[in-house]
């Protein structure tokens, strides 16, 4: 019997190599561990020994932290007024000075971060986060870039409003002073912004331009003789928050706080957020390594951690009472059901 290979048939040709490169043909190596018993046990405990210290830590930081709240949007409004809180706030004529007295619970140690605190206030809508001019922010030369800053653009008269946009127009107004048996005490407001703000997104030849020009008024006024740059209240407000309920530095007391020491608080409650029944707090919050007065943290390092040291002893117990060989092919489903019924 002859060859049946036919004589045209030459040598296989060699398999042209894809110029694409391997990861878009998945060809890259890859790694398959193999989840044995003891390796998911290990990574179980481990996770759980890792997380628990860590859960336990925050939370002794965050009880260490002092904190002093104190919400004052109903009762810096007098009671003549309470009916009508926004015809109140929005008057030019009424005496809008508030003074109460804290008691320190416990003692502080300097430097104490005053912060204020705002309820039901989306910063994050999206109109309201797109109305400034990052531009014009940074540089004299793009003061006239006002794109997305209407309504708060220009003036009636067509003139430019340096800064632009609804969230420089809604700069918190409210401010506070602080005395201990009626001597004051200072609050320092310098590097309350971050640095790279300062240095980058707000320039030191901008200054304020027909600033709460208009008919109406939205927040604070900026000193029309001082940068951006210089102006931290400001860089902080233009920082937004990400949630409804947030918290922006107001300033710092460089000294101590004694125990039941009696803190007077003078406040100018300016600011409107009756019309959205926004509440307004002032807070009073040293600091430790994880920054302020936070249980979240360390209530979840706690929780996940907990989880997994059960998972892994469950894991254990659950390989003790019925142990199994790995890779045992008596489980596969077409020999445990060799007919084919499932």
């Amino acid at each position: 019997m002859g060859d049946s290979t036919s004589p045209s048939d030459g040598p296989a040709e060699p398999r042209r190599k894809s110029k694409k490169p391997k990861c878009l043909q998945q060809e890259l190596p890859a790694c398959k561990p193999l989840l044995t018993p003891m390796i998911v046990v290990t990574t179980f405990a481990l996770i759980g020994i890792i997380f628990i210290p860590i859960g336990l830590a925050s939370l002794s930081a965050s009880e260490q932290v002092v904190e002093i709240v104190y919400q004052y949007d109903v009762d810096c409004i007098p009671e003549q007024s309470q009916n009508d809180k926004v015809a109140f706030i929005q008057s030019s004529v009424t005496n809008k000075t508030c003074t109460r007295t804290l008691t320190v619970p416990r003692h502080m140690d300097g430097p104490v971060h005053i912060y204020y605190e705002l309820d039901n206030f989306y910063q994050n809508h999206r109109r309201y986060v797109k109305s400034r001019s990052d531009k014009q922010l940074r540089s004299k030369a793009s003061e006239k870039v006002t794109t997305n800053c209407a309504p708060e653009a220009t003036t009636s008269d067509g003139s430019v409003i340096v800064p632009c946009g609804l969230i420089a127009w809604s700069l918190f107004n409210d401010t506070y002073s602080f005395a201990i048996d009626s001597k004051t005490i200072e609050v320092n407001k310098k590097n309350i912004a971050w640095q790279s703000d300062k240095e980058h997104k707000f320039g030191n030849d901008v200054y304020p331009k027909n600033f709460q020009m208009g008919g109406l008024i939205g927040g604070a006024k900026l000193n029309a003789n001082i940068p951006l740059s210089e102006q931290e209240d400001l860089i902080v407000w233009m920082r937004t928050a990400a949630l409804p309920k947030f918290r922006k530095l107001y300033g710092r007391i460089e000294t101590d706080l004694d125990a039941n020491e009696q803190i007077t608080v003078t406040i100018q409650n300016n600011y409107n957020t009756y019309s959205f029944e926004g509440k307004k707090k002032l807070v009073l919050s040293t600091t430790s390594w994880i920054g302020g007065k936070n249980d979240f943290l360390g209530t979840a390092y706690l929780t996940v951690g907990s989880l997994c040291l059960f998972l892994a002893m469950a894991f254990i117990v659950l390989y003790l009472l019925k142990p199994r060989t790995l890779g045992d092919p008596s489980y596969l489903s077409w020999n445990r059901n060799p007919d084919g019924h499932y």
